[in-house]
Order: structure tokens, then sequence, then C-alpha cells
């Protein structure tokens, strides 16, 4: 969060609940430009560094410096229905990783053009045509050592610090940096990690919701699912949401 929201959220703190800011994981190059939600690499400042990317360079740089085994990576939208804990992100012993396969098809361009600044970055050959595997997701696990070991890799196939290089894209995703790089340079001569695509529940679209389809999105609900996601740009009434997050925990729970 920006420094000047801390005192929001610092009634929270806690043994279990640490709250951070931006400043702490970002370079001190990097300069925030007022009202025009966009930042300025000083070594760099061509391109600017637009708002979206930069969240995704603080969610590596915060995943990075985690102590923890294991990181849940949630999209603001997501609401937990289910209890979890680090043993959810493992699958006989190996790291779960969203991997839906074939999930970018013909026509899903900004994915495709996701997937080859992925590999750019990564000095890895042209992605093929579509279908490509889809690593989006907005709530998955993530392993710390994984993008620590991203973080290096990057610094070492770019020669630039490995944030300057990715913030130097206006098209680039982080999942699928990341799930690019766990598939074919972390795994590249071994098995693929495994895949658990039901960990987050989500509408369909962006269509809003009524009370019906509402309740034929919570009969959806898989009985894997850990939080749900109804898309706040979707327009779904307010209440119409929080009907549909109250039965599907009310699902959850049996």
């Amino acid at each position: 969060m920006p420094r000047a929201d801390r005192h929001l959220f610092a009634r929270y703190a806690g043994p279990r609940c640490r709250i951070r800011v931006v400043n702490e994981f970002i370079p001190r190059r990097f300069l925030k430009v007022p009202r025009l939600g966009l930042w300025a690499n000083l070594l760099r400042p061509w391109p600017p560094v637009r708002g979206w990317v930069m969240q995704q360079i603080i969610k590596l740089a915060a995943t990075a410096s985690s102590d923890a085994d294991v990181v849940l990576v949630a999209d603001s939208d997501v609401v937990l229905v289910r209890p979890t804990d680090a043993s959810r992100a493992f699958v006989d012993g190996g790291f779960l990783l969203h991997r839906l396969e074939n999930g970018v098809l013909p026509g899903m361009d900004r994915h495709v053009v996701w997937h080859q600044t992925a590999r750019k970055l990564l000095k890895l050959p042209p992605a093929p045509g579509p279908p490509l595997p889809d690593y989006m997701s907005p709530l998955t696990f993530w392993d710390p050592a994984n993008v620590r070991a991203l973080q290096r890799h990057l610094t070492e196939t770019t020669g630039r610090h490995w944030a300057d290089a990715f913030g130097s894209h206006l098209h680039v995703s982080e999942f699928m940096l990341y799930g690019v790089f766990v598939d074919e340079v972390l795994c590249a001569s071994g098995v693929r990690p495994p895949s658990d695509t039901t960990i987050c529940h989500k509408s369909p679209d962006e269509s809003p919701m009524t009370m019906e389809s509402a309740a034929a999105f919570v009969d959806r609900l898989p009985p894997t699912a850990m939080g749900v996601l109804i898309s706040s740009k979707s327009g779904t009434p307010h209440e119409v949401r929080q009907a549909a997050i109250k039965r599907c925990r009310e699902v959850a729970a049996g």
C-alpha cells in the first residue's frame, strides 16, 4: 500500500499480520508521477511504468522478500470461503502451479502478447501459436524461492536489475512470467509441477449477476475451492454479491 495509507490498516498489525508499504519493495529510482497513475524509472524514464505494471513489480518483490514457505497471492476482489494453510499448496510433495492447459485460445491477443513478453524476458524461443497454457489466476500459490530464482534469472538474462527489465515492457504479466519460468526454466529437463485450477471459483465473465444467476454460481462451487471472485467490474449489485458470498460460505461449511 502507499505509505500515506498505512494508518488506515495499522489497527490490523499484530503477531500474525505485518503491514508493509510500497517503498519497502521497490528501488528508490522508481518515482510516482502525481495524478497520472504512472511511475518513472530515473535510470530510464521512457517508457514510463504504468501503475498496473508497478503493482506486478511490487507483488513479485513482496513475495521474494517473504520468509514463508508459501505465499497466497489474492486479487482484491477475492473472498476466502474455506480455511486453508500452507499444506494446500502441495500435492504429493510438489508445489502447485496454476496452469490451465490450452487455456489461451486464438483471439486472446493480450494473453498471447504476455506469453511472448515472458519468453523474451527469459530468453526463451518465441511462443508457438495458441492454444497455450494459461497461468493467470486471481487466487494462487507462489513459492518465494521460485520468485527469488526468477529475479536472479531476469537479472542474468537481461543484464539489468530485474525490476528495470520487467518495468520496461508496456504489456507484461507477472503470472505468465512466473508460470513460464517454472515450467520451462526450472523444470526444463524434468517433470512439470502439479496443477490445481479449482482453488478459486470465479464468475465466467464480467456480466452483472442477478439473484438467479448468483444462485447458479453458488451451485457450481467446487468442493476444493478456497475462494470466490465476483468481479467488481461486473456491476453486480452489492446485495447480490453479498448474498452469493454468504451462500458460498454456507455451502463450503457443509
